[in-house]
């Protein structure tokens, strides 16, 4: 309805009258309405295969010729396209057998010749509020498969580099609750190049890009193989964390593993570098120990991500390391010590840190 209390929408009104077609338009048009015609089923069908969209109400003598209004009726409630258009009945057949046939194939309603205004007036508004309760569905129903094949993507792109739970669970009610931020445990491995400064400064642009990118998807593949966290990429800089979002007892062993897989990946590729005349190393510093976990950012770009002086320690290992090394904290060598071959380098003097930290090499695992 409109402010002035006028319908609003589109009737097709169907009879192969002329006059009574006549009669229909007019009332229709006082209500408000824009009104299409057709003398008969065939015209009414070819009307609503272009604009089944459009139509809001039809309006459905029974008796005519070529297709009467039972076999349009069915047809109608037979394709999906019209199948929620309501259909009013306008019949001068007042047979009760008539009424009921028409009301089980699916007519909103059956009114008799000759039409009483208000009664019409009345149905028609009704059916068009039914109409358009079920176009709102429909639109709230496209745009939830819509939001869903977002939700589905955003998956889809978590994955690249999250194991495929990492990313369902984030994208889930309980991540939520998480990402909302809490403490836990965590195992933090920070993987850098070494010599990439230099490498940097002399390399062109495309060069440079296309190197990042075999690197980036070494990186990615590793850390989606073994349940890495990535929190972020920062040129050659990466940051992975473990027993987050989801929990995994073996979280020290994970990072561990992942590590050493880079490395063995890492020489392929500096190898076929190295052809070139690029020389660049690989190091990795690994560390256990509580961080706050949660949505870092603000609105409109969010990351998660990890805070605590584990991601700290891991850091400063990384820059410690040398080519090929992996440097584990004095807690993460404790807890995988049965698992690697690893060597010490001594107390190591890290930025930030007011002690030393007594670090070591994992060599090989077990």
């Amino acid at each position: 309805m409109t402010a002035t209390g006028k319908a609003t929408g589109t009737a097709l009104v169907v009879d192969d009258s002329s006059v009574n077609r006549l009669v229909l338009v007019r009332r229709l048009e006082t209500l408000g309405l824009d009104v299409l015609q057709a003398e008969n089923g065939m015209e009414a069908l070819a009307v609503l295969g272009g604009k089944a969209g459009v139509v809001d109400v039809v309006l459905l003598d029974v008796l005519m010729p070529e297709l009467d209004g039972y076999e349009t009726l069915a047809a109608m409630k037979a394709d999906e396209a019209t199948l929620h258009i309501p259909v009013l009945i306008v019949s001068g057949v007042e047979d009760q057998d008539s009424v009921v046939r028409c009301i089980e194939l699916g007519a909103t309603d059956y009114l008799t010749k000759p039409i009483n205004p208000s009664i019409l007036a009345a149905r028609i508004n009704a059916s068009l509020a039914a109409k358009r309760l079920h176009d709102l569905e429909q639109e709230s129903l496209a745009r939830q498969t819509a939001l869903n094949r977002t939700i589905e993507r955003q998956k889809e792109e978590l994955s690249r580099f999250l194991s495929p739970q990492i990313a369902a669970l984030v994208s889930s009610p309980e991540g939520e609750l998480l990402l909302a931020g809490h403490r836990r445990e965590i195992t933090v491995a920070f993987c850098d190049l070494r010599g990439f400064t230099a490498f940097a400064e002399q390399a062109d642009p495309e060069t440079l890009f296309d190197v990042l990118a075999e690197y980036h998807r070494m990186m990615g593949e590793a850390i989606t193989e073994h349940g890495g966290t990535l929190e972020h990429f920062a040129g050659d800089g990466v940051m992975i964390f473990f027993n987050d979002p989801i929990l995994q007892d073996d979280h020290v062993e994970r990072a561990v593993r992942m590590a050493v897989a880079m490395r063995a990946r890492f020489a392929e590729l500096s190898e076929a570098w190295r052809h070139h005349g690029y020389e660049l190393g690989f190091g990795v510093g690994i560390a256990v120990g509580y961080a706050t976990l949660g949505r870092i950012g603000f609105e409109g770009r969010h990351d998660y991500g990890a805070i605590g002086n584990v991601t700290i320690l891991a850091s400063r290992l990384s820059s410690q390391a040398k080519g090929g090394q992996i440097l584990l904290s004095p807690r993460a060598q404790m807890m995988i010590e049965e698992l690697v071959e690893s060597e010490s380098v001594g107390e190591l003097t890290l930025k930030g840190l007011t002690r030393p930290v007594l670090a070591s090499n994992v060599v090989a695992l077990r």
